[in-house]
């Protein structure tokens, strides 16, 4: 018998026994129960507990056959399950006096369904949100609250900018991707390498990076384009559900980093540059919908506070930006849904033709000098060669390796890089930093 499958055998004998189950709050009783089989009380055991009662539970054959409950989905209850009537008042509860009685959370609540069961006993059966959409809500919830502590009045001012004599020939560029907002770099358990990746050394690297650009520019005009997996996941998983992470804080603390993170590095280059364009890649294989909502606070932030600061939030899984006679082509690799395996560190066939075939279907041979930019990979790879009509360029990721990668393969480099382009010809003059 499994862990969960004794668990819930447990809690539901437990709650057999009650002798009245109405003479004190549904979550009084989980907390009891919870105490009773030794597990530290959350409310999703006290929502899963509903859930186990709540299921017409007709043999211990039942139980050993089920492992997990996700929803009843308004399957057949017995007389285990809290009653919807209330003597009191003479009526049914509404879900709402339901939840509130029972000390279920409404706003976990998809749908519900009152319903009849045996002996006239009448109970709600309902269908909760899955904690990937739950950790959505939550951060929905506070999603204003968020923005309006970053958003102040413009202040008006003269912006302390080096003027360069040639900055009309030359732009700037700075590539970061793979920041991993979240991430536990130790995982579960003890790791094979030690390391840290909290908020401390997020923002330490963030003035390293701001320090870097500002020592090496050649232009008061900047790009800044994230390839992708800004924040690590959501609800503590993949935005595709495909496994557990390990993280180090919740949602809503990463989200807030996230959103600072952002702000802090845009806005204190803004000191040392006339104009910055920020391309966010959103369609990615870890942060998903949760990395546009940060996405999408960043561009609602900054292009409220200033005039010189444009900011692109990239949906589609490929997309393209001209500036002057460059083209950047920017894909994370790997996308939130369908592509599994994504674009490879090494250039091949196959992927040459994918990018040839965007070129074309965009039309966009036309002279310019084009690079093809991405992420996912963890990798500097740079190819100048492979292709006569494009270069395929890997970059590093900005966060250190997480204790799958070190284990699995090694205690890889992590950095970012940072381009002075000449407007009109094929000179770019890079210059990577390594954490």
């Amino acid at each position: 018998m499994g862990k969960v499958t004794h668990i819930k055998k447990e809690a539901i004998n437990l709650y057999r026994n009650i002798e009245d189950v109405t003479s004190q709050t549904f979550t009084f009783w989980a907390k009891q129960i919870a105490d009773e089989i030794d597990l530290d009380y959350e409310d999703s055991f006290r929502k899963r507990l509903y859930e186990w009662v709540s299921i017409d539970e007709t043999s211990d054959d039942d139980l050993n056959n089920t492992t997990e409950t996700n929803t009843n989905q308004y399957s057949s209850s017995s007389n285990l399950a809290p009653s919807a009537w209330d003597k009191d008042l003479g009526r049914f509860l509404t879900i709402e006096e339901f939840c509130r009685k029972y000390g279920l959370n409404k706003d976990s609540v998809k749908s519900s369904k009152l319903i009849s069961h045996n002996l006239g006993h009448m109970t709600y059966n309902i269908a909760f949100f899955t904690p990937d959409e739950e950790a959505v809500l939550e951060v929905n919830t506070h999603l204003e609250d968020i923005i309006q502590k970053y958003i102040k009045p413009i202040e008006r001012r003269e912006l302390d900018v080096f003027r360069i004599n040639d900055e009309l020939e030359w732009f700037d560029r700075l590539v970061i991707t793979d920041v991993h907002i979240g991430m536990s770099v130790n995982g579960y358990g003890d790791p094979l390498y030690d390391g840290v990746w909290d908020s401390v050394e997020l923002l330490k690297r963030l003035e390293l990076t701001v320090q870097h650009c500002v020592n090496h520019k050649k232009s008061n005009e900047l790009y800044i384009d994230d390839l992708g997996d800004f924040l690590d996941g959501l609800g503590g998983q993949t935005t595709r559900g495909g496994h557990p992470l390990p993280q180090n804080m919740n949602d809503k603390e990463a989200f807030d980093l996230a959103l600072k993170f952002k702000l802090m590095l845009v806005e204190s280059l803004l000191e040392h540059y006339d104009v910055i364009t920020l391309n966010n890649i959103t369609n990615d294989n870890h942060a998903g919908v949760f990395g546009y909502f940060a996405a999408s606070a960043v561009k609602q932030i900054l292009e409220t506070k200033y005039t010189n600061i444009y900011v692109n939030n990239v949906k589609r899984f490929i997309d393209h930006y001209k500036v002057d006679n460059h083209t950047f082509i920017i894909s994370h690799g790997k996308d939130s849904e369908a592509l599994k395996f994504g674009f490879k560190p090494v250039l091949d066939a196959k992927q040459a033709e994918k990018i040839d075939q965007y070129c074309k279907e965009h039309r966009l041979y036309d002279g310019n000098f084009i690079e093809f930019s991405k992420g996912d990979s963890h990798q500097a790879i740079y190819d100048d060669t492979t292709s006569n009509d494009f270069h395929y360029y890997n970059y590093p990721a900005f966060s250190p390796p997480s204790n799958w990668v070190k284990t699995n393969f090694k205690n890889s480099k992590s950095g970012f890089r940072f381009y002075n382009i000449n407007r009109n010809e094929n000179i770019k003059i890079a210059i990577p930093y390594w954490f």
